[in-house]
């Protein structure tokens, strides 16, 4: 009894010594409750034939009658596919160059320098997709877009060519567009897990006669690999789900058959046709595999390497 009154006592003294930090994080946990937690209530539809004049409880039970009707539409496995095809591929184009891009960076010495070049690679995170839509259909406008007079005045085009409604060109596009704009914040997470590296490693190294390329591959690399596996668990688990933002502000009729994905169908059957229940069948069965995804990532994690957890 004892025992268990001084470890009540010491979790109690802890609590009053991190007072400070769960006031600073009640803000988002209130949040997170509010926006993410008492919504799910509304995964019911997915199982009702939803009227909106009924209300939730009012609606009629139908069982899984929306997911047969979404495993039966020929539609949704074209969608799936163009989902899985641009997360996969933006998987293997963002990772990796970021993970390069992070280690230059970090090579730079001039402090100046490389603060201007951090900065500018971070400041398109800061811009709407609907801005960037935008300047990516002015770039490549064949009417006085910036690409195609370019290509022009090179020979490489003989006549300017309307890139946004070439269905083939639309997946580099988004992949190219994507990287430009997310990199940057992805580089600030790694160069923040750089910086907690102890700097007497590097200079020990260097007396020891390791070059610059053995330092990257023996220090940062190793002290980086938490946070990739962080990053990567993440990403895998978003592989389902392909941001509506991006595809929305990107696509066009012309582009609507290697464009359209789980997001924009998704919102084309809940807020245009409003099909709520459909849709909400949908977005269930979209989470329910990104979980599994992540579950799943984060134990192949745990079994490569049992001293990193993060679920």
């Amino acid at each position: 009894m004892k025992q268990k009154a001084s470890q009540k006592n010491d979790r109690l003294k802890q609590m009053k010594r991190y007072v400070p930090f769960y006031l600073f994080a009640l803000p988002a946990i209130i949040c997170v409750i509010l926006f993410n937690y008492l919504p799910m209530k509304g995964i019911i539809i997915a199982f009702k034939d939803y009227k909106m004049a009924r209300g939730i409880a009012g609606s009629e039970w139908v069982g899984l009658k929306h997911f047969k009707a979404v495993f039966t539409d020929p539609n949704f496995y074209r969608v799936l596919g163009n989902t899985l095809k641009i997360s996969i591929l933006t998987l293997l184009t963002t990772f990796p160059v970021t993970i390069v891009f992070t280690i230059l960076m970090n090579e730079l010495r001039g402090k100046r320098f490389k603060k201007c070049v951090q900065t500018i690679t971070y400041m398109p995170h800061f811009l709407s997709w609907v801005v960037v839509g935008t300047f990516v259909y002015q770039i490549l406008s064949p009417t006085g877009g910036m690409m195609n007079t370019i290509l022009v005045k090179l020979g490489v085009l003989d006549s300017p060519y309307f890139f946004m409604a070439d269905q083939k060109a639309f997946v580099p596009i988004y992949l190219v567009t994507n990287l430009w704009k997310t990199t940057g914040y992805s580089i600030v997470i790694y160069l923040a897990t750089i910086s907690g590296i102890d700097t007497s490693l590097y200079d020990a190294a260097s007396i020891d006669g390791a070059n610059r390329f053995q330092r990257i591959l023996h220090i940062t690399l190793p002290a980086m690999l938490p946070t990739m596996c962080t990053m990567l668990i993440l990403q895998v688990g978003n592989l389902i789900s392909v941001g509506f933002d991006p595809i929305y502000n990107l696509y066009n009729d012309a582009t609507y058959q290697t464009a359209d994905v789980i997001s924009t169908y998704v919102y084309r059957k809940g807020m245009i046709e409003s099909r709520y229940d459909l849709s909400t069948a949908i977005g269930l069965f979209q989470n329910v595999v990104s979980l599994a995804l992540v579950l799943s990532a984060n134990w192949f994690a745990r079994k490569t390497n049992p001293e990193y957890k993060i679920i």
